[in-house]
């Protein structure tokens, strides 16, 4: 024995220096790293990219790492902070020196330094310091979306360690069951409980489950509690106090969840009528001055800081804004499922909606560029067409004005038609002005909007069907387990109690799933597991719901224990199934109070506002066209009283300086668009969590119904205040 002991000692010491019992993130194995990539691809990207850039590290400090680490730690991200660091900077600096490689480029082509030079130098510094931002918190906006994901699946997997539970009271075995049953990103949390035993970071599931809930104590404290009741569970030694204490845990976190949504549901409000606010309202009514301010500011406002102005910087802070009330949201509610393992994904990942929507969009996008195109001498002659068009033929408001309304931006002033020669001689053209352009220009984000909203559609169409005929089927699936779990308890065997329920229940859509079950068991001779979870011939083959499969699962591992534990079971989670949609409706109507506005707000007034003011925008180009053209047919000595002479009004009003309302309504139109894609998002996470599928189908739908409103409100808005204008004109000509 002395002998033992001494070659224990000698080698023990030996072997102690050579582990290193520290814990850190990236000392992964390979076998962990490979299954998370199975369950959770899309994380990997970010991973690949940043692990790229590890040659170099850079430091951070103490307290940035701690909070790095944590972030890195809830998203499951095999890198370390100083990985992120180093990702972040360079890929600022990449951005910044692509501007500046372009800014020498155009310089020793134009020499100009300042003007849109400069002015492209210095956006592409501030899109480097975006992206710094954007990639050094891209960790804490994973995790943000992990902590959604697995939130919503909370009550799911305390139901399923409950009702495991009451019939087995093994701790180990309720989890693993849970984690076999909830999908991505609960079940691999789950899973590295298990993970984190059996690579000897702790020694008993107790210890790793205590260690991964504390990941959420400052997120979901009720989903925390309900765990360590579910521990406590396991020291009773009355079975009648043992199933309270279970029941309790469910009780917790579904009054834990709807007192949040309700918290939530209040401080969210503010916030998002902020965000209309600032985001939409504001920016739309600046547009409408933009067309006299761009006149009296002598030219100094460009169309291109029209749109990088509005379709560049506003939405970045509608983003920003919008980011911040999406982090607020507590998990705990919505729907969570993986795109990948739904049998249309290979649909919704096809290019082929984007072709097809191509189709419908190009050419309109076609149409509503072709007054650019008439600006173009060679366009014109290769088709021998004319530079500009009267529309006077058309008769009554439209005397006088025309199609596109070109101008030479030399001169002051000039005549509305421009010959094809002084189209040619025109160093500076300035335009489009006409009533014409603008109508045409509407088809411009008309047809980015079909774009998305025909591809979204295709792509989506399906998955939404297939989920609603699966929440539907769910719905019944409750009051039809009720019923199983009755006939079970009266005594009858489960192979039985099937063909009495589906005879029961004939009509509905779950009838069919106990009578498949049952001629499984009566014809084909098959087991009750086999009947229902056969590859080929199970009837959960037919019925793709993780709520029926589960179900089932308990039902089969139930009945082993005996038909009263398999009939206590199934009516257990029929009931408790119950409770839950109650909650899940009751928070549904708490969150309609805000979705609704912001929904309203979005594909209602936005549009309409919008639409207003691109009809004054034409109002006033058309008002200040035709005093031009009015004073241009004057004596140039003429005096206006409070005027003086009359060149002093060509000079205060110089419509060549003007931002054209053509550009004007392209940049209001993608905004529009943009503002769609950004607060459907957001709606979407308050609502339901982190949810692909409902994002990309609520994004086509509002944009068929915002950007159809804002055609035809515009449409509308600028020939009326056209008319308007002209008539008002017509009589002081």
């Amino acid at each position: 024995m002395a002998d033992v002991n001494e070659i224990l000692k000698k080698y023990g010491g030996k072997l102690s220096e050579g582990i290193n019992e520290e814990y850190k993130s990236g000392d992964i194995s390979k076998e962990y790293i490979h299954f998370k990539q199975d369950m959770m691809p899309q994380l990997s990207r970010y991973e690949k990219l940043a692990k790229t850039f590890s040659l170099l590290k850079l430091k951070m400090g103490k307290k940035s790492e701690e909070r790095m680490k944590k972030n890195l730690d809830s998203a499951h991200l095999d890198l370390t902070p100083s990985d992120v660091a180093t990702f972040s900077f360079f890929s600022a600096v990449m951005v910044f020196m692509l501007g500046l490689v372009i800014y020498v480029v155009v310089y020793m082509n134009t020499d100009e330094l300042s003007g849109a030079n400069g002015l492209f130098l210095a956006l592409m510094f501030i899109a480097s310091l975006f992206v710094f931002y954007f990639v050094y918190t891209s960790p804490e906006r994973m995790a943000n979306m992990w902590r959604l994901k697995a939130g919503s699946q909370m009550v799911p997997c305390i139901l399923y360690i409950v009702v495991y539970m009451k019939h087995t009271s093994n701790l180990e075995r309720a989890i693993h069951f849970a984690s076999q049953n909830l999908k991505a990103p609960l079940s691999l949390d789950l899973k590295k409980i298990f993970w984190d035993v059996e690579t000897g970071r702790f020694s008993t599931i107790k210890e790793s489950l205590d260690n991964y809930l504390k990941t959420w104590e400052k997120y979901s404290i009720e989903f925390v509690e309900a765990f360590h009741l579910i521990e406590s569970s396991l020291y009773e030694s009355s079975e009648l106090r043992r199933i309270q204490i279970l029941e309790k845990s469910l009780q917790v976190i579904l009054d834990g969840v709807y007192e949040k949504m309700q918290s939530f549901s209040r401080e969210v409000r503010g916030p998002l009528t902020n965000v209309y606010m600032l985001g939409v309202v504001l920016p739309t009514l600046a547009l409408a001055l933009l067309p006299l301010a761009s006149t009296l500011l002598g030219g100094v406002i460009k169309v291109y800081h029209v749109f990088i102005l509005f379709n560049l910087i506003v939405p970045f802070l509608v983003f920003y804004m919008t980011n911040s009330i999406m982090l607020k949201r507590p998990g705990g509610h919505g729907e969570s499922e993986i795109l990948e393992m739904n049998p249309d994904y290979p649909k919704y990942k096809s290019k082929k909606p984007y072709f097809i929507a191509a189709l419908f969009a190009v050419p309109l996008l076609i149409i509503g560029l072709m007054p650019l195109f008439f600006q173009w001498a060679w366009f014109v002659q290769t088709f021998n067409l004319a530079p500009d068009y009267n529309l006077g033929v058309l008769g009554g408001n439209f005397e006088g004005a025309v199609m596109f309304d070109y101008k030479n931006a030399d001169l002051s002033s000039g005549s509305s038609i421009m010959t094809l020669a002084e189209l040619n001689s025109a160093k500076n053209i300035a335009g489009p002005f006409g009533i014409g352009a603008l109508i045409l220009s509407l088809f411009v984000p008309l047809s980015v909007c079909l774009f998305f909203a025909i591809s979204f559609s295709i792509k989506t169409k399906e998955m939404i069907k297939a989920r609603k005929n699966t929440q539907e089927l769910e719905k019944e699936f409750t009051n039809s387990l009720f019923q199983l779990g009755n006939r079970i308890g009266d005594g009858l065997p489960a192979e039985v109690a099937f063909a009495r329920v589906a005879e029961s229940t004939r009509g509905q859509r779950t009838a069919e799933f106990f009578r498949k079950v049952n001629l499984n068991l009566q014809q084909s001779g098959m087991s009750l597991e086999n009947s229902i979870f056969h590859p080929r011939n199970g009837a959960i083959i037919f019925f793709p719901s993780q709520l029926i499969a589960t179900s089932m699962k308990i039902l089969v591992e139930s009945v082993k224990k005996g038909l009263k534990i398999a009939a206590q079971s199934l009516m257990s989670i029929s009931e408790y199934l119950k409770n839950i949609n109650k909650v899940e409706d009751r928070m549904k109507d708490l969150l309609a109070e805000v979705t609704s506005d912001m929904k309203s707000n979005m594909v209602f007034l936005a549009p309409l506002l919008a639409g207003i003011v691109v009809g004054l925008a034409g109002m006033i180009t058309s008002i200040i066209n035709k005093l031009t053209l009015l004073i241009d047919s004057m004596a140039s000595g003429q005096e206006i009283p409070g005027f003086g002479n009359i060149s002093n009004i060509v000079n205060l009003f110089e419509i060549t300086k003007m931002v054209p309302p053509y550009y004007l309504q392209i940049a209001i139109g993608i905004y529009l668009i943009e503002i769609i894609f950004i607060l459907t998002k957001v709606l979407v996470t308050i609502d339901s969590g982190e949810d692909k599928l409902s994002t990309t189908n609520r994004i086509g739908k509002n944009l068929y119904t915002g950007l159809f409103l804002y055609f035809v409100v515009t449409l509308a808005a600028v020939i009326t205040l056209y008319i308007l204008a002209t008539v008002s004109l017509g009589a002081i000509g």
